[in-house]
């Protein structure tokens, strides 16, 4: 059950924000989700066992179900939206049609970093984006580990790395290039990669198989799918390389949650935020995702660097919202072909 702390802020966030009657929607909750069910699933089934209220999701890709909100505008049925990252949160912002949540439930998120500078989305998990290797390979190969994600574009690379350009996280990577480089300058490193023959794969999870295999000497992927690897087999030759020195390739994402301001049950929304962010939930994504958790009172469940360690690429995530013209960018550069 929830603290009454909770209760509390949910009255007012109520009150204050909605200005509705303050009688509990009987109505199912309706969340709206970017993250797969296996992510995500067996947690809302938990918050509807711990709290008794009933949620309905429909699953997409995070791009995909963002569209479908701001298609929708005020007719959406969504109550809550749970994303993939934060650029689709800040488009969703940048429409207008997220409600500001409670600073209360905001400053459970240990890093401003992973928030809406507006306060109206909180981060739930953050994924850091790496170079996974094998290091056999890469002895082979005579080759040292790159600087940057930028020098993978080298002629000794040549052949030897892996990508997912359809992946939703490595779109959020690229339009992160875009806000730093500039236009010109990320669709020179896409044609850089595509003539130096960059091995293409569905998702990430080949990547690293294919990494393991020596199919490649590594790939850019999200670093909890390399964990997913090793609990089915701690001895596989593969780790991680976190780019140093606030390089793009070492960009933290987050996965997080927001409230539409179409709902009508304010009270239910903001408990399942709040639920979320709570050390059970927390531990469940740090556990069960191999994810960093967001809060200060949870760890990571794996050998992982401390999220302050990591020498990330500064600046706003909400900034990640034109995530259309960076699917385009793609596109026109033939990493799809």
């Amino acid at each position: 059950m929830f603290k009454h702390r909770n209760v509390y802020f949910v009255l007012v966030f109520a009150l204050s924000c909605f200005m509705l009657s303050p009688v509990l929607a009987d109505d199912v909750l309706t969340v709206y989700s970017g993250r797969n069910e296996s992510l995500v699933g067996p947690i809302l089934a938990q918050f509807t066992e711990d709290t008794g209220i009933e949620v309905e999701v429909l699953y997409g890709g995070t791009s995909a179900v963002a569209n479908q909100i701001l298609t929708e505008g005020e007719n959406s049925p969504a109550d809550v939206f749970i994303a993939q990252d934060g650029g689709a949160l800040g488009a969703l912002a940048d429409a207008g049609m997220l409600h500001k949540l409670p600073d209360a439930t905001i400053a459970r998120v240990a890093n401003a970093a992973f928030v809406s500078p507006a306060g109206v989305w909180a981060g739930l998990s953050g994924r850091a984006r790496v170079f996974v290797y094998n290091p056999e390979a890469l002895e082979e190969q005579g080759l040292e580990l790159p600087n940057s994600i930028l020098d993978l574009t080298g002629e000794e690379w040549s052949g030897l790395v892996g990508w997912a350009p359809t992946n939703a996280s490595f779109v959020a990577n690229v339009t992160a290039m875009r806000v730093l480089l500039g236009e010109e300058a990320t669709a020179g490193w896409l044609a850089g990669m595509i003539a130096n023959g960059v091995n293409a794969y569905p998702k990430n999870t080949p990547i690293v198989q294919a990494t393991i295999d020596g199919e490649v000497v590594g790939g850019l992927v999200n670093h909890y799918y390399l964990f997913r690897f090793l609990a089915e087999d701690p001895d596989i030759t593969a780790t991680l390389h976190f780019f140093p020195g606030g390089d793009l390739g070492s960009l933290i994402n987050v996965a997080g949650a927001a409230i539409l301001k179409t709902t009508d049950q304010p009270y239910d929304a903001l408990a399942l935020v709040d639920y979320l962010l709570s050390d059970a939930a927390q531990e469940y994504f740090a556990q069960s995702t191999y994810e960093y958790p967001l809060v200060s009172t949870v760890e990571p469940s794996v050998d992982l660097p401390a999220l302050a360690d990591i020498e990330t690429p500064e600046f706003d995530l909400s900034d990640l919202a034109d995530l259309q013209g960076t699917l385009e960018l793609i596109e026109e550069s033939g990493a799809l072909d």
